[in-house]
């Protein structure tokens, strides 16, 4: 299954998105077609090579244009010495010729070459060496990533969509004054006597036809667009726009030919104005969300904004500074202090301390040395280091961060749903309505059946009502309702550390009512230190069996053969039984177990080597070193191989009271001693735990602990339930039985229960975070591939997790106000624009009055959105105890 993300240019309204997706999810080998039209984005899931051609070809055919990403980089060199004609084409020449260039373009007046090419392939320089050796002299060059070509797109659009309504505007003022002042008596406004409609009504009728043609060619789009989708049987916003305007525009031009004829009384039957100042509207309208969409994508703007442009890379023994794009793996880069790391890779020279800030949200800098992994976009604090590039381009961290955050901006929220069948079927039944209510009108005023307004005839009204009911009509609300609100919500949980893998995952969220959190990594550090090392000395107790003993370990250290070191002297008992515990633990990749064997090189101990190994998840480990049989574990691991732990039960119970893990350790089949560990608890825990009981959420805690260590945790941040002694593989069953527990949502449709949500590290509790309603992966920053988790994590502050949740509930309640919005004005102002008022005596809605509504509309929707780029995360000490 492949996935890729396309820009679409041309789309209006919701209507225009609902086509594209039915066209492309006819195609065979689409699985997955989704349309964001805040963002202009087609998101798919495919399968078959020829598919994605296919798509492509099908929204060009439905009329609306696929906007390319550039495959190589684009890059402006201004070139000195060209004289004429025949040196341009040289240049052109001696470019073209090089590998992995795609076009080369030179212009001998602003004697600058436009290079498109394959960064992976050839090097500016190499490009650069071209034209020198072709005889000319290349300066310095300019040259823009794909954030720039779509951020200059985007200005090009608003400042297009600016002209054309100053142009719309500086008409359409003087056309609505000149059409309205002759009407309004009340007024002695001044006028020009050679236009004044009772005396010159033929040169007023041409004048206004004057003024509305230049508003026309402005609006041009709505009509090209609009009836060639009403020819495709798929009318859109443009359609409504174009069918409502044309009527009104056909309707006076036919007036005017009546008024040549003489019929004078016409020309109170002009409606150019009503044409002129909905299209001018409309276009403020345009414009107003062209800005406003610009503002909800600066989310992944400002990330894109975190890479450096440029690289300073070693070659032959020299410091070279090269674009980003040419960077490739294996390259040696420098780095200088104060500057950005440009790529992810592994330090292979110096030391330094590195802001990872924009990663992990930590504002104190990491130490680097040799063999540590650096990340693009961080920035190197202090020293100067020289790392091997092993992540470029696609790969790095941060693209995998904005990757993911487009994803879930393109995605789709469940409650966008009834929207989208709503505008499916929204622009065909408004066109009906607007067809009936003319006729019903023009029927009921021809019958006398209803009285009109002075100098109106019937076709007069029926055509004021058939425009405003297609005026006032606003599926573009509808349509940006929901994706607006995502795409600010998803963006505002990146710039705050958590990455929202999509809409669905955003709408499961605030119904959250129990959370889990998993204990090691996540309520604690993740760095458990030995606190403690018991040893069961050699005694023989009634009935009872006989430790061994630990005062001569011979088996361990044997006398050395000639040659050798000679043989350190023994350590005392507790150290011999770290010493031997750690070098079984040595292959666990568990961290109590990599706890141990820090601790024992902490002490200067020394590890032997283990013959056999093997880890028993969720009980333990067992190994043999020189012959003897080593088993550390838990209580679980001891009772199944009938070790009796009598001896140390006190001890034992007295640790886990305290919060510590207690790990048996057994030779030979016999209780050896207690290696205790203990992990720190979160400055957060407590603090984030505080807050989601706050909220109202139920909070468990699992753990493979016992039972009274995972209580003295719980104790100390607060936690309601706890879930002890659970096997890795177990966990998600027990996420399961608390999702069938308790009462049900109100209103919950899904199924009885509580809505669940799982925290952990994302590795051993993948299989709970995936049972989970919604699954959350506590991150470095740079596991954002966690295909486990809905939401990631970038920090390990738990204070994240009720900060998710707050904007999930904030971007819901955002969308439900959108859609309340959205359907509400459409519901009420339809019947408004169809004369219901006017039948029982109101008000008529106006023509103009009903566009400038529908204008604002979207704007209103737009900001309301855009209002929830103020939420802002909770600080941890105002929540502090």
């Amino acid at each position: 299954m492949q996935r890729e993300t396309l820009r679409v240019g041309g789309m209006t309204c919701a209507a225009c998105a609902g086509r594209i997706e039915k066209t492309v999810r006819k195609i065979q080998g689409v699985s997955t077609a989704t349309v964001n039209l805040a963002g202009e984005t087609l998101f798919l899931e495919f399968t078959g090579e020829q598919t994605l051609t296919s798509v492509k070809d099908a929204v060009v055919k439905i009329g609306y244009e696929v906007l390319e990403k550039p495959k190589g980089a684009a890059v402006t060199i201004p070139i000195q010495g060209m004289t004429c004609a025949a040196c341009s084409t040289r240049v052109e020449k001696a470019i073209r010729k090089l590998e992995g260039i795609e076009s080369a373009t030179v212009n001998l007046a602003t004697e600058k070459a436009t290079v498109l090419y394959h960064p992976t392939l050839i090097r500016l320089s190499a490009i650069k060496e071209a034209i020198e050796k072709a005889g000319y002299q290349a300066l310095d060059f300019s040259k823009e990533g794909a954030l720039d070509q779509d951020k200059l797109r985007k200005e090009k659009e608003i400042k297009t969509l600016w002209t054309k309504f100053m142009v719309a505007a500086s008409c359409g003022l003087p056309l609505l004054y000149i059409a309205m002042v002759p009407m309004i008596k009340v007024f002695s406004l001044p006028f020009p006597k050679a236009l004044a409609p009772m005396n010159f009504p033929l040169v007023y009728g041409l004048f206004e036809l004057l003024l509305v043609i230049p508003i026309i060619i402005a609006g041009n789009k709505f009509y090209t667009l609009g009836f060639r989708n009403l020819l495709h049987r798929s009318p859109n916003m443009d359609s409504l726009i174009a069918v409502g305007t044309t009527a009104a525009v056909l309707y006076s031009v036919y007036n005017i030919f009546e008024i040549a004829r003489g019929n004078f009384n016409a020309v109170d039957a002009l409606y150019f104005e009503t044409a002129g100042v909905i299209i001018a509207l409309i276009l403020l309208g345009k414009s107003l969300e062209a800005v406003s969409k610009g503002r909800t994508s600066e989310a992944i703007k400002k990330l894109m904004g975190l890479a450096p442009k440029t690289a300073i890379i070693i070659e032959k023994g020299e410091e070279k500074e090269i674009p980003l794009d040419e960077v490739i793996p294996g390259d040696s880069i420098v780095v200088k202090p104060g500057a950005k790391i440009p790529v992810d890779g592994v330090v292979i020279d110096g030391q330094t301390a590195v802001d990872e800030s924009m990663l992990t949200g930590e504002s104190m800098p990491v130490d680097k040395k040799t063999g540590d992994k650096v990340y693009g976009a961080t920035i190197n604090a202090n020293g100067v280091i020289r790392f091997r590039a092993e992540k470029v381009g696609g790969e790095t961290a941060l693209a995998q961060i904005i990757k993911l955050v487009e994803d879930a901006q393109g995605s789709k929220a469940p409650i966008a749903q009834m929207a989208d069948i709503v505008a499916g079927y929204f622009v065909p039944i408004v066109c009906l309505i607007a067809l009936v209510a003319g006729i019903a009108w023009f029927a009921a005023a021809s019958a006398g059946l209803v009285s009109l307004p002075p100098s109106k005839s019937p076709l007069e009204f029926a055509l004021m009502i058939f425009i405003s009911v297609l005026v006032i009509a606003c599926p573009c609300a509808l349509g940006l309702a929901t994706p607006t609100a995502i795409m600010v919500g998803t963006g505002k949980g990146a710039e705050n550390g958590i990455l929202i893998k999509g809409g669905e995952a955003l709408e499961t969220a605030h119904k959250i009512n129990a959370i889990v959190f998993d204990k090691t990594g996540t309520i604690t550090e993740g760095k458990p230190e030995v606190t403690d090392v018991l040893v069961l000395q050699n005694s023989a107790e009634e009935g009872g069996d006989v430790s061994p003993s630990l005062q001569t370990p011979r088996a361990f250290y044997a006398t050395p053969s000639a040659g050798d070191t000679p043989a350190t002297p023994p350590p005392s008992p507790e150290d011999l039984l770290l010493q031997i515990t750690a070098s079984a633990e040595k292959g666990s990749e568990h961290p109590l177990g990599q706890a141990i064997v820090r601790g024992a090189h902490t002490r200067g101990l020394r590890i032997f080597t283990t013959e056999h190994f093997k880890a028993i998840p969720g009980r333990g480990i067992e190994a043999t070193i020189q012959g003897q049989a080593v088993l550390a574990g838990n209580r679980k691991l001891m009772e199944e191989r009938n070790i009796s732990l009598a001896a140390l039960e006190a001890d034992s119970d007295r640790l886990a009271e305290e919060g510590k893990t207690p790990m048996y350790v057994a030779l030979e089949g016999r209780l050896a001693g207690i290696v205790a560990v203990a992990d720190v608890v979160k400055r957060s825990s407590k603090a984030a735990i505080e807050r989601l009981h706050h909220m109202g959420i139920e909070v468990a805690m699992i753990t493979g602990d016992n039972k009274k260590t995972a209580t003295a945790i719980a104790k100390q941040v607060g936690i309601d339930r706890v879930l002890s002694e659970v096997l890795p593989q177990d966990k998600s069953f027990e996420v399961k039985k608390l999702q069938e527990s308790g009462e049900p949502e109100p209103g919950a449709t899904k199924r009885p229960g509580r809505f669940v949500a799982m925290v952990g590290d994302g590795i051993n509790d993948a299989p709970a975070l995936a049972q989970a309603d919604i699954g959350i992966a506590i991150g470095s920053g740079t596991d954002v591939a966690m295909e486990s988790a809905d939401i990631v994590l970038m920090r390990s502050d738990l204070m994240d997790v009720p900060t998710a949740i707050t904007l999930s509930k904030r971007t819901i309640r955002t969308i439900k106000q959108n859609l309340f919005w959205a359907f509400g004005y459409n519901v009420l102002g339809i019947p408004i624009a169809a004369g219901v008022l006017y039948l029982f005596g109101g008000p008529l809605l106006n023509p103009i009055f009903a566009a400038a509504a529908m204008s604002m509309s979207s704007v209103s929707v737009l900001t309301n959105a855009l209002r929830l780029k103020r939420f802002k995360a909770p600080v941890l000490e105002a929540y502090r105890p």
